[in-house]
């Protein structure tokens, strides 16, 4: 397994990857090499990475509401596009990829296995995706409202739809789609102060990162701790909460605002959101408390780009 890191250049997207450290002992620190992988032509919509694969998307020209999604692969270079999906409106169109570890497939919530065609699936929870509301509010998509895949359920954020105006929508749940059976359900989060919580995978199951009330650690003393509530039991809504203070070193290690990734395990990570003089990665174990600072080299030349970061990128899948 290993980081994906992607920039946005002029006319294309670039990809690095660097492998996720393993045995981390201690507060440490360690320096990665950045492998260079194939750049793609940059496409008007970051839709997340998933096993391997990444999508991304784009609106037709103008009076065209067709939207395209692409399927890349910067380990191999190749690329897939996905059947047109024509939308009354040129931002109605939200696109997820899953992966299903048992069956081995990839769906785009819709996508058939034999043919390149598209299918209805019923769903019956009315909602917008937190991904619309985001293009819609600021005009691009945040890191954190990225959609995951813990065993073959896709879980995304969203909010109850508003009839008077947009702007009041509220994330207030997460919905749920089964790759398997193409069945949707829901889980309300409540109880967190954080607008925009991170989701992540704690250990199999759904859970939801914040640090205060942000998903971002700063450098004000504001963030003393992490709150990570995990999913106990869909059916009846219920969350168990925990909260992770920081250690006194932290202060020592981390210099920058950071952005909260996810998780690998027991450790949270994070990364920056730009490289300016250095690029690293922070792994912190809540329950060992140990911080391990893993620095980047090899992406000096996009000092300065915004970067996003995805985790347990798989560098050895086949798109065809």
């Amino acid at each position: 397994m290993s980081i994906l890191f992607s920039c946005e250049a002029k006319f294309d997207i670039c990809f690095w990857s660097v492998p996720q450290p393993q045995n981390m002992e201690g507060d440490s620190s360690a320096v990665a090499a950045a492998n260079h992988l194939a750049p793609f032509r940059r496409y008007t919509r970051f839709l997340g990475c998933t096993n391997g694969l990444f999508v991304c998307g784009f609106e037709g020209l103008k009076n065209d509401s067709k939207f395209v999604t692409v399927i890349c692969n910067p380990s191999t270079g190749e690329s897939l596009t996905l059947p047109r999906l024509k939308s009354r409106t040129r931002y109605e169109v939200e696109t997820y990829l899953g992966y299903d570890p048992i069956a081995k497939e990839y769906k785009v919530l819709t996508l058939g296995t034999k043919r390149l065609s598209w299918r209805k699936v019923q769903c019956c929870i009315p909602h917008l995706p937190s991904s619309s509301i985001a293009v819609y509010i600021c005009g691009h998509l945040p890191s954190s409202s990225m959609p995951i895949c813990i065993s073959g359920v896709l879980y995304y954020k969203a909010g109850a739809p508003c009839i008077s105006s947009v702007e009041y929508i509220v994330e207030s749940m997460v919905v749920c789609f089964d790759l398997r059976t193409e069945k949707f359900s829901s889980v309300k989060f409540l109880g967190t102060s954080c607008k925009e919580p991170t989701l992540v995978n704690y250990n199999g199951k759904l859970g939801l990162l914040m640090s205060g009330d942000s998903t971002y650690v700063n450098l004000e003393r504001t963030s003393r701790s992490f709150e990570l509530w995990v999913l106990r039991d869909a059916a009846k809504h219920e969350w168990s909460k925990h909260v992770y203070v920081l250690p006194p070193s932290w202060k020592n290690i981390v210099t920058e605002t950071m952005r909260i990734i996810g998780m690998i395990g027991d450790e949270i990570v994070l990364s920056l959101c730009n490289q300016n003089k250095h690029l690293y990665v922070i792994y912190y174990n809540v329950e060992s408390k140990m911080i391990t600072k893993v620095g980047v080299q090899g992406m000096d030349v996009y000092r300065g780009c915004y970067l996003k970061t995805y985790l347990n990128y798989v560098e050895d899948v086949k798109l065809f």
